[in-house]
């Protein structure tokens, strides 16, 4: 496995990876690597015969520069994990190398990105279609994997690729969750052990939710979340709403729509740590 910090540099091996025919297959990361990145990466190499991994914390899709400083940087942890798992090439820019001058694209796809993510987090899917655009440019990937705790990204990232008529797959994984539920994700490790034992109630009151809606309405199973987790000393909801899975708008009967979703964030403890979750209610995968 080469560890690659220049644009120049992955492109060189990439050219010889495609003279021998081999796909390329692509997971972009912000580091802090667990087992839901490891996923990905596994799929990756099992479907392409080359798999690039970028390990870089974007600054331009952080709002909020407290959480961006406090973001975990583990690279050499994350080499020696990717490196187990088959990964080919590990990506690690540093901010000049991919912002060289200042990006001033605007990418807006209403109504998908002005939602959820979109209105608590203004700017935050502009920073993201910018980087991923300049990885996508950098790696020429013929599939990209993306897991589906990022529900809205996902979808966001689909919409740019189409708008800029990339070439290339763009493959959605399951959520990973930890034995108890609670989602993987790398700001799990800025949570304390209590703070830990108390961010699992997001996932159960999502399982929970699956079987509430029997019943009720979808208003009264928005209402079921939110009072539930908002009851836990440590959690506020900052917002959750189910929506349709392609629009990504809200909705208000569980008729209006054959694909389901609902969408979370929560403020965990004092700090406060902002994890996100989702669950479907309707549709492909409608499962935990």
């Amino acid at each position: 496995m080469q560890l690659i910090k220049t644009i120049d540099g992955l492109g060189m091996v990439l050219s010889i990876a495609r003279s021998e025919g081999k796909t390329v297959g692509f997971v972009p990361t912000m580091g802090a690597l667990h087992e839901g990145h490891a996923s990905l990466v596994r799929r990756s190499v099992s479907e392409n015969g080359f798999t690039v991994v970028s390990d870089f914390v974007n600054p331009t899709q952080f709002n909020d520069k407290t959480d961006l400083q406090n973001y975990p940087h583990t690279l050499d942890a994350d080499c020696r994990l990717l490196e187990s798992l088959g990964a080919d090439i590990v990506f690690a820019p540093s901010v000049e190398e991919m912002y060289p001058e200042p990006d001033t694209r605007t990418f807006s796809y209403p109504p998908i990105d002005t939602v959820m993510e979109g209105a608590f987090r203004p700017g935050h899917f502009n920073g993201v279609c910018q980087i991923v655009s300049k990885l996508f440019y950098a790696v020429c990937p013929d599939r990209a994997y993306f897991g589906e705790k990022d529900f809205q990204q996902v979808a966001v990232i689909k919409a740019m690729v189409e708008d800029l008529g990339l070439d290339l797959e763009i493959c959605p994984c399951p959520i990973v969750r930890e034995a108890d539920g609670l989602a993987l994700s790398s700001r799990n490790a800025l949570l304390t052990p209590e703070e830990r034992k108390i961010a699992v109630n997001i996932s159960k009151y999502l399982f929970e939710s699956k079987q509430f809606m029997e019943g009720h309405t979808l208003a009264e199973t928005r209402s079921f979340v939110i009072d539930n987790i908002n009851k836990v000393e440590g959690l506020e909801v900052q917002y959750y709403d189910i929506v349709d899975a392609d629009s990504m708008q809200s909705l208000a009967n569980w008729e209006d729509s054959n694909s389901i979703v609902g969408c979370i964030t929560v403020f965990c403890g004092q700090r406060p740590v902002r994890l996100i979750d989702n669950i479907r209610y309707k549709g492909k995968n409608a499962v935990r």
